[in-house]
């Protein structure tokens, strides 16, 4: 990966392919989760990929707390204009997925279409749910146990079988993600806490989007139906797209219908060349 400053941090970027401009934003715990993309015809030789550590991930510099989601989304901002990048496409898994939305509100100017893959909006009536059912993994967090409270969170997120798949489709990621728990477990999930994304603010957004939703994923988590179900409804312009054989680790599970499903989107919603 190639390095840049970016608001006093290094970030670790790479740029793959030509094309209309796709900005992959990856959410907590695995870095690379968007890897697997990278590989697939589909949508890698047809677009131009730009894939990124956010800060407290792999090599770029570590996150000091408080940092918010606004703050994620202008490092987001600033990467593309390093770039060259006037407009793109955006892809936001999970947590990244609530970074998007924040760009769009914040830089609309920048943020074509919004591909949004089980983004990690809670306020839908299971979220607490969701945090009772995590709070295990911060216990283990907290107790020290870190490749413990990492396992624990996946598997309430993805299933049990997740660890399989990841290991055989990104070798030393799971490693990698013990050594970036920190960025979770300390900063991220308090920014979260303190996110708020209303129906008045979606109202803002006029991109054309996509929700992403795992085929597998309800049954884990009736919340993932729910965001499915906020985000049409607030964002009315929303396209869904069920990824089957998928729970939350969408591109890590099934990256060919992933990739199939973002580059019709996006071809479905060209950027306009401009003179």
């Amino acid at each position: 990966m190639q390095t840049t400053q970016i608001n006093g941090a290094t970030i670790e970027y790479e740029v793959q392919g030509t094309g209309e401009p796709v900005l992959l934003i990856h959410g907590s715990i695995i870095a690379d989760a968007y890897a697997p993309l990278l590989a697939e015809p589909a949508i890698a030789n047809r677009l131009q990929l730009i894939a990124y550590h956010r800060r407290g991930f792999a090599g770029s510099s570590r996150a000091v707390a408080p940092f918010s989601i606004a703050q994620q989304a202008a490092d987001a901002r600033v990467l593309l204009r390093t770039l060259g990048i006037e407009r793109a496409h955006v892809a936001g898994h999970s947590y990244g997925g609530v970074i998007a939305l924040q760009l769009a509100l914040d830089a609309p100017e920048v943020v074509h279409s919004l591909a949004l893959l089980e983004p990690a909006v809670m306020a839908v009536p299971s979220g607490q749910q969701f945090a009772e059912n995590m709070a295990p993994a911060g216990e283990l967090y907290a107790s020290g146990k870190v490749a413990e409270a990492v396992d624990a969170f996946l598997q309430g997120a993805a299933g049990a079988g997740y660890r399989a798949v990841t290991e055989r489709v990104l070798p030393g990621a799971m490693v990698q993600a013990v050594a970036d728990a920190a960025t979770f477990f300390q900063i991220e999930l308090p920014a979260l806490a303190e996110w708020s994304f209303t129906q008045e603010q979606a109202a803002r957004i006029a991109a054309p989007a996509l929700s992403v939703l795992g085929g597998e994923s309800p049954g884990l988590w009736p919340g993932w139906t729910e965001i499915d179900n906020l985000l049409k409804t607030w964002l009315p312009q929303t396209e869904g797209f069920v990824l089957p054989n998928a729970t939350h680790l969408l591109q890590i599970q099934n990256p060919r219908g992933m990739a199939e499903g973002l580059a019709g989107f996006f071809a479905r919603h060209p950027i306009p060349v401009t003179a």
